[in-house]
């Protein structure tokens, strides 16, 4: 019972952080490109400033971690982080999407300072929230259902932004008279969603006692060998990566290719609910299929839908029911891939502890939002380069963009991205090597060298 009690307290807090993310991963981009209407030269230096900072702020997630591991308090050494960062990300979040009538450098360096604030709120979060999920449970199911109903709310804050994003700031727009203030009250909204959601992680999940079993501070030196002398991390890390660049980079192009390519951008909320619905249902299902099948399996299948689901989508013409039965098999096989990807992660945690000595859940998990963060750096720069270079940045309609510009854009949403995942899973598949049988093996291993308690 209190497995399941932690299962959807941790769970439910991820709500409104995704529907935070989403505003930046997926929507900063269309806000300065659509609301703002940025022009070239101002958007060159803000795609190179969004891939400077995100791989700035992505390689310092291990040290974070590493300040995660390192706190005592009465409170834990996750929650007093989860708590900071969730306030400073939400203010920053606000602001971000305010308009402050800048215009050129002034713009630019206000943009830049904002968006590394946000950062660090956000990198406090993210690391502390989800290094908590191996330190509930060293159980593989018990983790898998746990991630898995966190991948669900996590999608259903990220499609909540998705399907209400463009109807909801229009609605706002009408009554406040400025698209730019409507984008202001939508984030300030997300930002409480996500507060509410965030207590409810801090105030009812609880972790085990005595089952890990109190270790010495990490160092700097300490943070590299986690993570350098992890073999399974290092191979975790590569596969998660080439999959978020593929994944991010298709989802960022989105809205555009509704508006420029079909010519009709009110298709775009319809065919997003449809993939929040599928999406949801694969992480809903997940559990059983884990039952029958084991991950290897799984993640083939997964990937053998997403790559049919790509080309399906690349030959669809603007019509509902073929893109809706390509958006389904992609979402759906990212979906697993995402959950399964989770979980390779979390058992890299005991590995290490077997093979190193030492636990490290937060620099461990750290690779999660470095990762994310690379994977954010990539897909801006492919995005904010192929919306330049497309010609749709400068474009007044889809009328204004050349057959070669649409063809350099569909190429850059959908060959790179296929080439990225394709090559994650052939490196998880060659590479790879903690099944149930050798994880099983670690946990007695370490049990009987006193570095495992039991869960009480």
């Amino acid at each position: 019972m209190k497995k399941n009690y932690n299962r959807y307290t941790f769970g439910l807090g991820t709500v409104g952080r995704d529907m935070v993310y989403s505003m930046f991963s997926m929507f900063l981009m269309y806000y300065l490109t659509e609301v703002l209407q940025l022009n070239d030269s101002v958007m060159w230096w803000i795609t190179g400033a969004l891939f400077f900072f995100r791989v700035f702020d992505a390689v310092n997630d291990p040290i974070m971690g590493v300040i995660v591991d390192n706190t005592h308090s009465r409170f834990g050494k996750f929650k007093p982080w989860i708590a900071i960062g969730a306030f400073v990300s939400g203010i920053f979040t606000v602001l971000m999407f305010t308009d402050f009538h800048l215009t050129g450098a002034a713009f630019i360096a206000m943009f830049c300072l904002l968006y590394l604030l946000w950062e660090i709120g956000f990198t406090a979060n993210d690391i502390s929230y989800w290094s908590m999920l191996p330190a509930l449970s060293t159980d593989q199911k018990e983790r898998e259902n746990t991630g898995a109903f966190a991948r669900i709310c996590a999608n259903i804050g990220m499609f909540a932004v998705v399907v209400g994003i463009l109807p909801i700031t229009q609605l706002l727009s009408d009554r406040l008279g400025s698209m730019t203030k409507a984008f202001t009250v939508f984030a300030a909204i997300v930002v409480l969603m996500m507060w509410a959601g965030q207590c409810i992680t801090l105030f009812f999940t609880r972790e085990p006692r005595g089952l890990f079993v109190q270790e010495s501070q990490t160092t700097l030196g300490g943070m590299f060998k986690a993570i350098f002398q992890n073999d399974q991390l290092l191979i975790t890390a590569v596969a998660m990566s080439l999959f978020q660049f593929g994944y991010m980079t298709t989802t960022g192009f989105g809205v555009y290719y509704f508006k420029y390519v079909f010519g009709n951008e009110d298709m775009y909320s319809i065919f997003a609910a449809i993939l929040g619905v599928s999406q949801i249902a694969a992480l809903a299902v997940f559990p059983l299929f884990s039952k029958r099948y084991d991950r290897r399996t799984l993640y083939t299948a997964a990937t053998v839908s997403v790559v049919l689901g790509y080309v399906i989508f690349f030959l669809s013409p603007a019509n509902m029911i073929y893109i809706g039965i390509s958006g389904i098999l992609i979402f759906v096989g990212e979906a697993f891939i995402q959950l399964l990807i989770l979980v390779f992660l979390t058992d890299t945690i005991e590995y290490g502890q077997w093979k190193l000595g030492k636990r490290n859940e937060s620099v461990t998990f750290s690779i999660q939002p470095f990762i994310n963060k690379l994977g954010n750096a990539v897909a801006s720069g492919i995005v904010g380069a192929t919306l330049i270079v497309s010609g749709i940045n400068s474009a007044n309609s889809p009328a204004d963009v050349t057959p070669q510009g649409l063809q350099i854009f569909k190429i850059a949403m959908f060959v790179l991205p296929l080439i990225f995942i394709l090559a994650g899973y052939l490196v998880y598949r060659t590479k790879y090597k903690i099944d149930k049988a050798f994880y099983d093996k670690i946990l007695a291993e370490l049990h009987e060298r006193g570095q495992l308690g039991s869960e009480e």
